[in-house]
């Protein structure tokens, strides 16, 4: 579990990571060069949970190696579908992190959204639903490898 206290925020509690794949984790099905080692170093201190539509169908293999519980949806409806898996876990003691417009309600919902930009852009209803923009998901797994960038970036 990740616990801080952000001064003017508040408490955070953070027993797991709900991360879209494709546009977050992966270009095109294929998991980004650097990830791997990072996720399994936060599989150490949070559970972490993968969820896709899997649109290349490369997500089991590019994950077989990661110490996470992967999910696929059925194609319609992400949007609700991801925010419906939230609801699986605390919402209140998760972090989403994603980057496209089917990634909104999660990130809204969850105790901290993290919004990546990334190679594939990300989605202005997005943006908006989150607590912080990042510009790429090594940002976001150093962030919350080292929790004191996330007070910074979070206090008032």
């Amino acid at each position: 579990m990740l616990k801080m206290d952000i001064p003017g925020y508040g408490e955070l509690h953070l027993s797991d990571a709900v991360f879209d794949f494709n546009g977050t984790l992966a270009v095109e099905g294929e998991l980004i060069d650097g990830i791997a080692e990072r996720l399994n170093i936060l599989a150490e201190r949070m559970h972490l949970h993968i969820i896709t539509g899997d649109s290349f169908g490369k997500a089991k293999s590019e994950l077989a190696d990661i110490k996470c519980k992967l999910t696929i949806l059925k194609p319609e409806n992400q949007a609700i579908a991801k925010r419906n898996y939230l609801k699986t876990v605390d919402p209140k003691h998760t972090v989403a992190i994603g980057n496209g417009r089917n990634d909104q309600y999660m990130l809204k919902e969850a105790a901290l959204g993290i919004v990546v930009s990334g190679r594939e852009g990300a989605a202005i209803e997005t943006i908006l639903a989150a607590n912080i923009l990042m510009p790429d998901i090594e940002s976001v797994l150093d962030t919350l490898l080292h929790q004191k960038r996330l007070i910074a970036t979070l206090r008032s």
